[in-house]
């Protein structure tokens, strides 16, 4: 089955303004569109209402949707240009790559890595700073590659791809700094 047309008679009857297309579309496609905006603005709240404006753009512009793509992939693109735009508004501060940061040399990765569970990457994830968890969330997360970030965020390629590189980095020191704070109360 071609992928591009697997909902092609929802979206159809989406654009006749059927309400059930239009509830089976949103059901289809919302806690995932809504997960890609809480990891972006880490904020229930902002997340629901970009989540809500969102789906009146889709619904709004889905008569200029002409399935080149799948229409999971026209949704997602909607919500993330929404989230980047929010996170503008904010004004989303992303260093350049020509900033005076100092770098520190990465460590030495330990023969007993320490596991990492899906709760503590996600409590690390939202205490970056919002450059480096839009920039992982769209690379890691939504397969955006650094191009197609740096014209989205209107950055360079190189100031993507150092993002991406801090915020790994930055989320190891987090995780660690976590787990060692755990190992302390225990004690």
């Amino acid at each position: 089955m071609d992928y591009n047309n697997i909902h092609r008679e929802l979206v159809e009857n989406c654009k006749l303004g059927k309400r059930q297309a239009q509830f089976e579309l949103y059901r289809l496609y919302s806690k995932a569109m809504y997960n890609i905006c809480l990891r972006m603005v880490k904020n229930d709240m902002d997340a629901e209402d970009l989540l809500q404006n969102s789906f009146v753009d889709i619904f709004t512009k889905l008569d200029s949707f002409r399935f080149q793509s799948s229409v999971g992939a026209w949704i997602k693109r909607i919500v993330v240009n929404n989230c980047i735009n929010f996170l503008k508004k904010r004004r989303l501060q992303i260093q350049e790559l020509n900033d005076k940061i100092t770098e520190q040399p990465e460590l030495e990765e330990e023969d007993h890595a320490p596991k990492y569970t899906i709760d503590s990457i996600n409590h690390a994830l939202f205490q970056l700073p919002d450059g480096y968890r839009v920039v992982f969330t769209l690379y890691l997360m939504e397969g955006y590659d650094h191009k197609e970030i740096a014209e989205i965020l209107e950055i360079s390629e190189a100031t993507s791809k150092s993002q991406f590189s801090r915020a790994k980095k930055k989320l190891r020191e987090l995780i660690r700094s976590e787990k060692q704070e755990e190992r302390g109360q225990i004690f």
